[in-house]
């Protein structure tokens, strides 16, 4: 019995691990997915905020349903969406088509999500379950922080479609199981309904706040449409909250938010995941577009951060016991402000520099997220229990969401600031150039070709008239000379000695020219570093006081006397 029910909880683990991992797994292979779909990143960035909206949107709603019309048959479903989902991803030939096949991952997730967590709590017994809870909460930590690294070697090796089929295998292998294990003789419940009200206010809520926050550079955040988005995002909240306090079997029993360490860790689920997605969004773009690494050399860079996750959420899960909620979370707290300190202050061209904030931050959330869902279930049980699983679920997605939303956006508006910054230089340095009119076109023209692909040339030319145009133009300033001065009848000798010095200058005014176009184009490139640089790093230099906020929630969880008498009471 035991036996079978360690089976099952290693068979949810793989399927949560499948749903967080494609919210993070894309990220990486942004550039690479730019350039094969022929797309920009603000069009890109609709596939990741579409997974997180639906994935945080409907988890619950759909755990609802899982409950009442059996959650086993429906976990099947859910796998099965998650595999057509990948595959339409995997193939996609345009953004619109990837967009909808991210869509169809998003529904799947939705529903294989909670009742993973709620298949796995409960195929264990009452005595056992804090342990099943703590290894499905570390695996959902673990799978988002592990995207940018699969999604880094999985598209250096096999193209950034791989990053979609790897799923198919181990959704294939998690089907197999499911077949095997779980019990296909649940029925119907009659007794159980879903909470249509609060389904929809709650999906209207996290539409409208996520929209406005992808957006709102775009429109203008005083704009008609902004400002409406955030009307109605305040009012779904309202009604939302209504409707669950009044409604008999309400989608998130409000119950759960009188707890107060539920509360916290709720709060901080949604502020560690936000500050430690924030950095997997942004930094392996940085390392590829503006310091010219590949792929997977960008993944292994910031592998250092996931490395650290796995080293301390069971860690930190062992030590809870031992100092208690507070100071756990105090530590992790910590570790996160100091490393976006590192990261505001850090010389990235310093790789140590780096290092140092990506160890702090992948600790800090290691340490937040290993305990995290054991304080949420706190001492439910039953659908309380369930309930929470869900919600902490939500709360997670929640933050991944603001985090690909907010610094995605805030990414997107410096980079429109750098690029006018980099193209304002571009002109004053070409202008000053003593080279001809269509040589200064050319070369405005290529710089431009270069700026929309918002990266830094790794090489440097050290010509750009090449031999050929060299060639010709000697050829042409030669035959010019020859009609000019009625030398076409005279003697070799006399030809070959203008031939000698028309290339003779020609080559010395080339020399010149070239020797002008690369220091103009080395300023231009220095000039674009510095500017892209600043655009990536400045959301973590804004970041870096809203950390501080975490300190605030410390005062939710319970004190290591009280939170051990609790278990021990409980045992």
């Amino acid at each position: 019995m035991m036996k079978k029910s360690t089976q099952l909880v290693g068979t949810m683990a793989i399927g949560i691990f499948l749903c967080m991992l494609d919210t993070t797994v894309m990220n990486i292979a942004l550039p690479a997915m730019q350039t094969g779909l022929s797309t920009s990143l603000s069009q890109l960035s609709w596939a990741l905020n579409l997974y997180t909206i639906l994935f945080a949107t409907l988890t619950i709603p759909l755990g609802r349903l899982a409950d009442i019309y059996g959650r086993n048959r429906l976990y099947l479903l859910g796998l099965s969406l998650f595999l057509i989902g990948s595959l339409s991803s995997g193939f996609a030939a345009n953004v619109g088509w990837l967009i909808i096949g991210r869509g169809i991952q998003s529904l799947g997730a939705a529903i294989v999500f909670p009742a993973s967590m709620t298949i796995g709590i409960q195929s264990v017994p009452i005595a056992k379950r804090t342990g099943a809870i703590a290894l499905l909460g570390v695996t959902q930590g673990l799978a988002a922080a592990l995207g940018p690294t699969i999604g880094g070697a999985v598209t250096q090796l096999f193209g950034w479609r791989g990053i979609f089929l790897i799923n198919v295998p181990f959704i294939i292998l998690s089907l197999g199981l499911c077949a095997w294990l779980l019990d296909w003789q649940q029925t119907r419940s009659n007794k159980e309904r879903l909470d249509i009200g609060g389904s929809l206010s709650s999906m209207l809520m996290l539409f409208s706040l996520t929209l406005v926050l992808v957006k709102g550079n775009d429109w203008g955040w005083t704009s008609l449409a902004c400002l409406s988005l955030i009307g109605i995002s305040v009012l779904a909240l309202g009604c939302f909250v209504w409707l669950e306090a009044h409604v008999a079997q309400p989608m998130v029993p409000l119950t759960l938010f009188k707890d107060r360490q539920f509360t916290g860790a709720a709060l901080v689920t949604v502020a560690s995941g936000l500050f430690m997605v924030a950095v997997l969004v942004l930094m392996p773009s940085f390392f590829t577009k503006v310091q010219g690494n590949h792929e997977l050399m960008a993944a292994l860079m910031i592998t250092p951060a996931s490395l650290m996750i796995f080293l301390f959420s069971p860690l930190s899960g062992f030590i809870l016991a031992k100092i208690g909620p507070r100071l756990v979370i105090l530590t992790g707290s910590l570790a996160i402000i100091a490393g976006y300190i590192g990261l505001s202050v850090m010389n990235p061209d310093h790789y140590w520099q780096v290092l140092v904030a990506l160890l702090l931050v992948g600790a800090g959330y290691g340490v937040i997220i290993g305990p995290i869902t054991v304080l949420a279930a706190g001492d439910f049980t039953g659908k309380l229990l369930t309930a929470s699983q869900s919600v902490i679920g939500v709360f997670r997605q929640i933050g991944t969401s603001l985090a690909v939303a907010i610094f995605v956006s805030a990414l997107s508006t410096n980079l429109v600031t750098a690029k006018h910054e980099i193209w304002h230089a571009a002109k004053t340095e070409v202008a000053t150039l003593t080279v001809s009119a269509k040589t200064k076109r050319d070369t405005l023209q290529a710089i431009k070709t270069q700026l929309a692909t918002e990266t830094v040339s790794t090489t440097t030319p050290h010509r750009f008239i090449t031999v050929a145009k060299e060639n010709k133009l000697i050829q042409t300033t030669y035959q010019s000379l020859l009609k000019q001065q009625h030398l076409q009848a005279a003697p070799n000798k006399v030809k070959t000695q203008l031939h000698r010095q028309v290339k003779q200058q020609v080559t010395h005014k080339v020399t010149a020219e070239n020797r002008q176009l690369v220091g103009a184009v080395t300023a231009v490139k220095v000039t674009s570093k510095s500017a892209l640089t600043w655009a990536f790093i400045q959301p973590y230099r804004v970041a870096m006081p809203p950390t501080f906020v975490m300190l605030l929630l410390i005062g939710c969880f319970k004190k290591r006397r009280d939170y051990v008498t609790e278990i021990n009471g409980g045992n």
